[in-house]
């Protein structure tokens, strides 16, 4: 795996060429069409119109690439939380447009998990490090600010930030990361969009009728 420095400069949005967005694009095409992330760089390289040789020269090698298609699409993500917290609405509406948010995102772009588990278990050191910088540190940052805004308005109660990620994104991973095992053991289908929709509405019973304080439940 090449230093991540080095490819750091290649990614960042202020020095990106035309190319390099091209072959990011191909990437995210090309892993959605095929429901994998085992693409080679010749498929991508052809998807997106140009020489295999421009992979390293704007992102190192192949992670690289992968990792800078990841961080492209959670920074947008991101942008979208912060936008979220801000807004003038209840938390508990905000809780529930956010577990909407993951699931939809996951849907959106189901290289996304895929890819979160391969750079942060497989990769290597380095990649790990810059993935939990710009999706599992802000994810994580944003539901905890989340949370604390819904103890302040009486809304919820008291929920350690952790023990919240690992049960709320660990829940919406897992039905996109094992659908594979599942359909395997139980004959599951593809996630639809109706599959995607059922879950919202799973999840969101699920989480805000542990989260709510008592006297603020819904039946």
């Amino acid at each position: 795996m090449p230093h991540l420095s080095t490819s750091v400069m290649h990614r960042l949005p202020s020095g990106k060429t035309t190319t390099a967005d091209r072959l990011l694009v191909a990437a995210g095409e090309l892993m959605t069409e095929r429901n994998s992330i085992d693409v080679s760089l010749h498929d991508i390289a052809e998807k997106a119109g140009v020489n295999a040789a421009l992979v390293k020269y704007h992102f190192g090698n192949k992670d690289g690439l992968m990792l800078a298609l990841l961080e492209r699409d959670a920074v947008t993500e991101m942008a979208n939380l912060e936008y979220l917290l801000a807004q003038p609405i209840s938390p508990s509406a905000k809780m529930r447009l956010h577990i909407a948010g993951i699931i939809k995102t996951y849907h959106q772009f189901p290289y996304m998990n895929r890819l979160i588990h391969y750079m942060l278990h497989e990769s290597g050191g380095e990649a790990a490090d810059e993935v939990s910088k710009f999706f599992v540190g802000p994810l994580l940052d944003f539901q905890r600010r989340l949370l604390a805004q819904g103890v302040a308005a009486g809304e919820f109660r008291h929920v350690d930030p952790v023990l919240f990620y690992t049960s709320l994104v660990g829940a919406c991973d897992h039905l996109f990361f094992s659908r594979h095992s599942m359909t395997r053991a139980i004959g599951v289908g593809p996630v639809t969009d109706q599959v995607c929709r059922d879950y919202i509405a799973h999840m969101e019973t699920l989480i805000l009728d542990g989260l709510l304080r008592p006297e603020r439940a819904v039946s």
